[in-house]
């Protein structure tokens, strides 16, 4: 018999994924760095947003089941939020590092660590959350079968 992952849904912490845009401009490299950063700062975990896109089942099951999920993107076009979305994956915060007053620049991707530090900053305030109404919360299971009910 296989052994029950452990609850932790009525723990204070927060499970979540970091999917990053990862775009080859200046501000798809923040988004990455970004998301490295708020990996190694212990706020969630830093997935990858090509593997989602590749139809990766797994991942898109993982990232159905956790707390939250945020999509960090570098420009309007959205991308790491329109992956999510097109694999089923509901974004919780998406972000965007262009909104957030850095310009984007295709033909220099350089940037500084105070441009990193602002997005990763705007995550962990909560910035970019997506209101959702109480009918379509979720309430995820962390795979140990309570369905959300223990505390």
């Amino acid at each position: 018999m296989g052994e029950q992952a452990p609850c932790t849904c009525g723990s204070n912490e927060k499970n979540r994924l970091i999917f990053p845009c990862s775009g080859q401009a200046n501000t798809g490299q923040i988004s990455n760095q970004a998301a490295i950063q708020l990996s190694d700062e212990g706020y969630g975990s830093f997935v990858c947003t090509a593997l989602l896109a590749s139809g990766s089942e797994s991942l898109a099951e993982r990232a159905r089941n956790v707390h939250e999920v945020v999509a960090i993107d570098g420009c309007g076009m959205d991308c790491a939020r329109k992956i999510a979305e097109q694999a089923g994956v509901p974004v919780h915060q998406h972000l965007v590092v262009t909104d957030l007053g850095i310009e984007k620049n295709s033909s220099d991707r350089s940037f500084t660590k105070e441009q990193v530090e602002s997005i990763v900053s705007a995550a962990w305030k909560g910035e970019g959350k997506i209101q959702e109404s109480n009918s379509e919360k979720k309430v995820p299971s962390g795979g140990c079968g309570c369905s959300g009910n223990c505390s």
